[in-house]
């Protein structure tokens, strides 16, 4: 339940209204929905439906995640954070516009 409280805490701390209880939840801001999933387990992959995706995890398993989410090609565009104690990091977000300067 710790990476649970730690990815509802950190869509909380971005501005995000959070939906649900449980592992996967939503977050809303402005016009995006995301789905969160918080995942202790990369060989079970919830099955997942919408637009946007955020995958929280420990660190030590945001590659063995990543390489199951790019073998996967799910429909939609994903993102993982590394959740660790009271810190975290956006390991995969993803692609943005292209900006000309």
């Amino acid at each position: 339940m710790r990476l649970v409280e730690q990815a509802r805490s950190i869509f909380a701390e971005l501005g995000y209204t959070v939906e649900g209880n449980g592992p996967d939840f939503r977050a809303e801001r402005a016009w995006k929905v995301v789905h969160v999933n918080a995942v202790s387990d990369v060989e079970q992959l919830p099955r997942c439906s919408g637009q946007f995706h955020c995958f929280v995890t420990e660190p030590g398993d945001v590659d063995d995640l990543e390489v199951q989410l790019e073998s996967l090609d799910p429909g939609y565009e994903w993102a993982i954070i590394a959740a660790d104690g009271e810190d975290y990091q956006v390991e995969r977000a993803p692609p943005g516009p292209t900006v000309t300067v």
